[in-house]
């Protein structure tokens, strides 16, 4: 148990920590360099009928798209923009209402295409060589989106090029595959959209994230790819191999699950306003498991975000970054990996002599899989740690807007105080003299410290007796101060020792510092 988690436990219910968004993309590596030459070589196609052989591809991967969407019932629908033109929708979010209107709960839901960026060749004269090349070259072309619910992964989509090289891309969401191996092992839990907000068997949830850790994912998405890409068989026949895959982004999170929302709502916004005022570019260096070096060249930001769930704030260096943020009773912190080479991993060497261990970059890699839970892990611990100690200031506030506000006591009217006026913070140092700690004071004693000069009448006696009366009855009606037993005097108590000597210190130093630095 972490010191986050021991500071608040009896506000905590469980902490669970999960893989959620995985982008996973697959390239046919032997193509670059002369290997698409060497492909057309193979097949016997001249290189001047590049671009015939191309389009008549990409014409069979269309075919066999829509032949895939027709064999499954469901809509093949093109779109012009990145969101549906009917509904205004992003393609996860019309993919998933699909689904729940036709009550799919497994399989195929629909094919979608969109004109995209990509990644792909281009027949190019080499004006030096006096020949034909094939280069790469940034384009746009036709991208096909399945959308499945697949029985381990749950909602998905499977992302295809149709122009060559043909890299594709698979998302899948670690919360999904949980939820399934949840429903499984019959283990009740309440889910909002992403979020488990409530769970029986926390141990056994976070023991699955660690076996999917150590998943052997490069079968499982052959399959995809097999099922999806016509030519990721036919590259094997020819001997050029499968695709290669990688993590090419990956979120481990780690969800702290209050009791209540009121609970987080009471300490959310100290977590915040502490992340983006203490913590500095060292800190959150340390976060993301690196050291301030001199020879060290990256810009670290930090950024607030007012989201409509709540507050959002968001560390990032080098494309990797780390995020907080709440929805419901869940407080989410977040290690996004995008550039895995930022963090360093022990690896075994094998030599001729023995076996060897050295620290090195991370690859992206699917068998880093392991390495990206422990990374994401460890940056979700570092940043829970920080936070362990922040000591909420809501109840504080609370107290002061209370302080300011008038009342009635006992069927008496009590005024309201103003902490950083004048003639409040007067009449509390006056209270607050240290000659009073031992028998307390009178009226008599506050009204000599208010009014040095002495009274030229008894009339303005009386009236200054009276005034001071009504102020030691107004820091009476707030608490502040309390009425010695079977006796004339008062002293302060200890909400009054807290309250006024901030008010002083605040008058007298915090905010004269504060505005000459700002000046």
């Amino acid at each position: 148990m972490s010191s986050f988690e021991t500071e608040h436990a009896e506000k905590i219910n469980v902490t669970l920590t999960c893989f959620d968004r995985m982008i996973l993309q697959g390239r046919f590596t032997s193509l670059y360099g002369d290997g698409f030459l060497n492909l057309m070589r193979q097949l016997g196609i001249p290189l001047l009928d590049f671009r015939h052989f191309v389009s008549s591809e990409t014409a069979k991967l269309k075919a066999h798209a829509e032949a895939v969407a027709q064999q499954a019932g469901c809509p093949h629908e093109y779109l012009g923009h990145a969101k549906t033109r009917s509904t205004g929708e992003s393609k996860e979010d019309y993919a998933k209402r699909l689904a729940s209107q036709a009550g799919i709960t497994e399989g195929l839901i629909c094919v979608l295409s969109a004109v995209e960026p990509c990644q792909s060749f281009a027949l190019h004269f080499n004006n030096k060589k006096n020949r034909h090349e094939v280069r790469t070259k940034r384009r746009k072309c036709l991208h096909f989106y399945f959308y499945l619910i697949d029985p381990e992964f749950g909602f998905m989509h499977v992302r295809l090029q149709s122009w060559f090289p043909f890299q594709m891309q698979i998302y899948i969401n670690g919360r999904e595959w949980l939820c399934r191996r949840l429903d499984s092992l019959g283990i009740p839990y309440e889910r909002y959209e992403n979020k488990i907000i409530q769970i029986d068997d926390a141990k056994t949830a976070q023991k699955l994230f660690w076996k999917f850790a150590h998943r052997r994912l490069a079968g499982v998405l052959n399959q995809f790819a097999k099922r999806f890409n016509p030519w990721f068989t036919e590259m094997r026949n020819l001997s050029f191999g499968g695709y290669y895959w990688v993590l090419d982004e990956c979120e481990v999170a780690t969800d702290i699950l209050f009791k209540d929302r009121k609970t987080l709502q009471s300490l959310c916004p100290h977590f915040l306003w502490h992340a983006i005022q203490t913590f500095g570019s060292e800190d959150i260096l340390r976060f993301l498991g690196r050291q301030l070096h001199p020879n060290l060249k990256a810009d670290v930001t930090s950024d607030l975000k007012k989201r409509p769930e709540g507050w959002r704030i968001k560390h990032s260096m080098r494309k990797n970054s780390l995020k907080m943020y709440d929805t419901l009773n869940v407080l989410r912190i977040e290690t996004t990996i995008n550039n895995p080479r930022e963090f360093r991993i022990l690896r075994a060497f094998e030599t001729d002599e023995a076996r060897t261990r050295r620290w090195m970059p991370m690859g992206k890699g699917i068998a880093n899989l392991w390495c990206y839970a422990q990374v994401g892990y460890q940056c979700n611990k570092r940043y829970m740690q920080a936070l362990a100690h922040v000591q909420p200031k809501g109840e504080v506030v609370k107290e002061l807007d209370d302080l300011c506000r008038s009342k009635t006591k006992q069927g008496k009217p009590v005024p309201r105080l103003e902490p950083l006026s004048q003639k409040d913070t007067k009449l509390f140092a006056a209270v607050l003299r240290g000659d009073h700690l031992i028998h307390g004071f009178r009226n008599r004693h506050i009204a000599a410290i208010l009014y040095p000069q002495k009274a030229l009448s008894r009339r303005l006696k009386k009236r200054r007796s009276a005034r001071v009366s009504r102020l030691i009855a107004k820091l009476r009606g707030h608490g502040l101060i309390r009425k010695v037993r079977n006796s004339l005097s008062y002293r302060v108590t200890e909400r009054g020792y807290q309250f006024m000597a901030a008010a002083l210190h605040t008058r007298n130093h915090v905010f004269p510092d504060t505005y000459a630095k700002s000046a």
